[in-house]
This record gives structure tokens, C-alpha cells and sequence, in this order.
């Protein structure tokens, strides 16, 4: 029985089958609309990095074959063979994509699915409806990820642009259509204007070869095929030319008009020419004249759009506004985590069903139907995070919609779990998802004042939002790891903690001390780890 998924599940593909040799099937459609699907082959850094992997309709399968488009079948508007132990290692992603070809919008789309069968059987089905979505032109469907091993997320991501704002977005280039040079055409001599004539009686254009029928669906274990459909972009695009139009008459010659004169400008004089080359053209009634080419203009003179600095002239850095904040653009990803800079995080409510608790007043934006509600930690929560210092002040997020997260600028960094644990102060958490399991520990140790420290454990399937001051370090855990305690900002669980103070308490009392009395010794096999930020607290 296939498993349904809902937007933000992941799972193992080992969980869902044995098998390693796929079909993938995709099903969208809109009454008047037509769909490009495609899929990218992603590196490590989420990059088309091999424009060899961009699998659409005009380039059907990677060159070792791992990723093959099979085309419409078996009910599915776009179909795939993918063959998980064959991809590249260089390739850790296969991102499945759906983009409007022509004018439209998702939110028209009818009910449809990505699924996943194997051996014949479907295993998975994540479905979706257009009411999830708004103007978007593009939707990621769902992601092949590797970590550990191949997993499969199920996305459902709305894009704004089509198929080259995907592209762009992965890190591919769109190639551009170069025209044709128009042939030269020999200097007309001088003849009186032709008589005209009737206009020529519109002609069809020639019918388009008829379409090959579908190849049947490999042996690998592909569902059924129904009736056979007509493949996707199988008839040819046919423009109509342009009617050409007479070119000018040359001058002095029978028809030629020579071109009005420009209207004059605010404040001009009707009349008033142009002055002679080399010479500066006067400004407007009550404005300043423009200063010389190459030359600043006046502090508070320049023109509007234009930096103050900037001499005139220039070459202008963007097309206005809209390319100067370009660069703050908002960062769209399929992920419910997102950082957009490294100071602000985007968390998105609709994926993954669970609400998420982060540090009161860190919400600095939000979009969407969002609820906001008090998360009190009880009398006991308030008695031991008063004993220990780990006391965390929270905020319930709830509803369908994406919050902005951030705190005094600092830097901040999403850990995911996956069933496993993390031990971070309770001063380094931003926010985390509500489903992560969190208690207060206790680290034993002599000449402490209270004879122990404490941090919070963090344990489960979900992401802990950890900031830090300025950029961290991770280390390796060895026998002669140390790091001062209120320094160090998170380290893995298993990890055996064991105070170290190289200077009695006592002797700070004398001045010459070295002013570090507390440090932190870490043990653990290897694999463990430690975050130390460059900041002491």
C-alpha cells in the first residue's frame, strides 16, 4: 500500500522499498495551461554545476543513463526512470520540477501528485492541489537527497518565474537565441512610388509532422500503461513572419519627410534650439545648469536614481530600484528552515505539520495567517531554570505562513536532527521545531561555584536554531580538546564532558593570574564534536 506524504515528510528510500531502480511519475494539469517538467541534478552546494544533468525534453537522460524522461504514460502527465545506484557521486540531489509554458498561474492548477513505484507497486504519493499556491509560474515537486543515504522529501514549494528563473535559481545558465543578420539590400535608385496593389491572400501554414507514437514503458517495473498519449512537445512551434515594411525614403529624395522637432521641456522656450555641439545645453527655468561630462555635479544636484558621488555620466550600476535590491532578494528554497543572510532565518509553517517555539520577540516579519501564542514552562520548568541558568523564555508558532527569525544580529545556524542529540546553552537557542525532545543537564564538576554547570539537550527528529557571536569553529573531539566554557556554544551528546581548571579559584584573588579558571575537557569517539564561537559570554 503506497504511503501518502504531505508536504515537508522525508523518508528514507530504503524505507519505502528495496529496490534502487525507480519510476518517478508526475501529474498536473490546468484547464488551457501546458507544463514543463523537468529535473536537476544538483551537486552538494544545490548547483547545476553539469548542465549534462538538466533532464527536460530536449535533453532525456544524463549520460551514464541514471536519469531517463520517459515521457506521458501510465495516467502521468511527465514521467521518470531513475536508477539511484547509478548517479554520479558528484550528484546529491534530483530535484523535481514543474513550470508553466506560457501565461498562468499555479494556484489553477487541479488536483495532482508526485509518486514513486517500484517493481510495478506505488510506494509513495505526496498529492497537491493548486489552492496551496498563489501567482507562483514554477513548483519544486519533491527532492531524491542524499545524506547517508538516498532519502526522498516530498516539497511542494511555489516558485516565482518560469523555467529560467528555475534555472538561474540552481545556478544554470539560460542560452539565448541569436538572430539572424539581416542580408545587406543594394541602395534602391530613384523611381516614382509603385502603384499598389492588392494585399496577398493569407496562406495557411504548412501541417506539422504527425507525432510518433510512444516508446512502451522500459521493463524495470513502471505501472501499467493506458491508452497511449501524445508525448509532450512533440509538434513544432510555427511563428508567423512579420510583414516587412518599406524602408525610408532617402533624403532629398520624392517622400521623404524629415522628423518633427522634439516638444520643449518643462520651463523651455518654444523655439529655443539645441545649442552647437561642445557647447552646454542651458537648464530649465529655476534649476541648476548640469555640470561638465566626466565632472561631479554639486552635492544634492544629481540627478534622481543616481547615487550623490556619482559623477554624470557614468554608466548607470542597475536598472533603477528594482536592481538595487535585487541582492536582498528573499531566498526561495523547498526546505521549512531557510536562511536568508546570516543573520535572519525564514522558517515556513506549512511544511511539517508541527508548530515551532522560538525566543520571545526574535519575530521580526511574518507572512500569512500566523498565530503567536505564550509558552509557559510551569512551575518546575521555572524552578529549575532559575536554579541552573537555563531558563528559556518562549513563544508558540502556529498556522500557515513563514516567520522571519533573528536576535541583536547575531549569526545564526539551523542543526537538524534526525533522531539524534545536542547539547547547546540555553542562551545560544533562537528556536526549534516543537516535535525536538529538550531537558536541562547537568555537568559534574570540582571547584564550580555551585559545583556544576548546566546546559540544555536537544534530542529527536527536527532543527534547532543555534546563535552564535560572529562565525564559529567545530572541532573534532580528542584527548586534548579544551575549550573555556563560556566560550563554547555547543557540543554533540555523546561527548564526555570533564572540567579542567588549571587555577585555583583563589589565586585570582593575586593580581598576574591569567584570568582563565574554568575550561571544559572533551572525550568521545571519534566523530563527536564542539562549536566555540569567537566570543566570550
Amino acid at each position: 500500500m503506497a504511503r501518502e506524504f504531505q508536504r515537508g515528510h522525508k523518508a528514507k528510500i530504503s524505507d519505502l522499498t528495496p529496490g534502487t531502480d525507480l519510476y518517478v511519475g508526475v501529474q498536473i494539469a490546468a484547464p488551457g495551461l501546458t507544463f514543463d517538467i523537468s529535473c536537476f541534478g544538483l551537486d552538494a552546494d544545490e548547483q547545476l554545476s553539469d548542465d549534462r544533468y538538466f533532464i527536460f525534453f530536449n535533453q532525456p537522460k544524463s549520460p551514464e543513463e541514471s536519469i531517463q524522461l520517459l515521457g506521458a504514460q501510465s495516467g502521468d502527465t511527465e514521467s521518470f526512470r531513475v536508477t539511484l545506484d547509478r548517479i554520479p557521486a558528484t550528484i546529491h540531489k534530483l530535484s523535481f520540477t514543474a513550470t508553466l509554458d506560457g501565461a498562468g498561474q499555479m494556484s489553477q492548477v487541479g488536483p495532482g501528485y508526485i509518486r514513486i513505484v517500484a517493481g510495478g507497486e506505488e510506494v509513495v504519493r505526496y498529492a497537491f492541489t493548486g489552492s496551496e499556491f498563489t501567482t507562483e509560474r514554477a513548483v519544486m515537486l519533491g527532492d531524491f537527497y542524499l545524506k547517508d543515504v538516498w532519502r526522498f522529501a516530498a516539497v511542494g514549494q511555489g516558485f516565482d518565474g518560469g523555467l529560467d528563473a528555475l534555472l538561474k535559481n540552481f545556478g544554470g545558465e539560460v542560452a539565448e537565441e541569436e538572430e539572424a543578420p539581416a542580408a545587406p539590400q543594394a541602395a534602391p535608385g530613384f523611381a516614382p512610388p509603385a502603384q499598389a496593389t492588392a494585399p496577398p491572400a493569407f496562406a495557411a501554414p504548412p501541417a506539422p509532422p504527425a507525432p510518433q507514437a510512444p516508446q512502451p514503458a522500459p521493463s524495470f517495473g513502471a505501472p501499467p500503461a493506458p491508452a497511449p498519449q501524445q508525448p509532450m512537445h512533440a509538434a513544432p512551434t510555427i511563428a508567423a513572419p512579420l510583414t516587412p515594411q518599406a524602408p525610408p525614403a532617402p533624403y532629398g529624395q520624392p517622400g521623404h519627410q524629415p522628423p518633427p522637432p522634439p516638444p520643449p521641456q518643462f520651463g523651455q522656450v518654444p523655439g529655443q534650439g539645441t545649442p552647437p555641439y561642445g557647447q552646454p545645453t542651458p537648464a530649465p527655468y529655476g534649476q541648476p545648469a548640469p555640470a561638465p561630462y566626466g565632472q561631479p555635479a554639486p552635492f544634492g544636484q544629481q540627478p534622481p536614481g543616481v547615487p550623490q558621488g556619482v559623477p554624470q555620466g557614468a554608466p548607470a550600476a542597475g536598472a533603477g530600484l528594482h536592481a538595487a535590491l535585487q541582492l536582498y532578494k528573499e531566498t526561495p528554497t523547498g526546505q521549512r528552515w531557510t536562511p536568508q543572510n546570516k543573520q535572519l532565518m525564514r522558517v515556513d509553517l506549512t511544511m511539517g505539520g508541527a508548530g515551532v517555539l522560538a525566543r520571545q520577540g526574535s519575530m521580526v516579519m511574518y507572512q500569512g495567517k500566523v498565530d503567536f501564542g505564550y509558552k509557559g514552562a510551569g512551575f518546575v520548568g521555572r524552578a529549575v531554570g532559575n536554579a541552573t541558568g537555563q531558563e528559556m523564555q518562549l513563544m508558540r508558532c502556529t498556522g500557515r505562513g513563514q516567520v522571519f527569525l533573528a536576535e541583536e544580529g547575531s549569526y545564526l545556524h539551523p542543526i537538524e536532527l534526525q533522531g539524534d542529540a545536542i547539547c547547546v546553552s540555553a542562551e545560544s537557542v533562537l528556536a526549534f521545531d516543537e516535535s525536538l525532545q529538550y531537558e536541562v543537564r547537568r555537568v559534574e564538576g570540582h571547584g564550580i561555584p555551585g559545583g556544576a554547570l548546566f546546559t540544555m539537550q536537544f534530542q529527536g527528529t527536527g532543527t534547532v536554531i543555534i546563535k552564535t557571536h560572529g562565525t564559529p569553529v567545530v572541532l573534532p573531539v580528542t584527548p586534548t580538546t579544551f575549550a573555556d566554557c563560556n566560550a563554547v556554544v555547543a557540543w554533540s551528546a555523546a561527548s564526555q564532558v570533564i572540567v579542567s581548571s588549571q587555577v585555583r579559584l583563589r589565586r585570582n584573588a593575586y593580581p598576574g593570574h591569567s584570568g582563565e579558571t574554568v575550561n571544559l575537557q572533551f572525550r568521545g569517539a571519534p566523530g563527536n564534536f564542539i562549536v566555540v564561537q569567537p566570543y566570550e559570554v
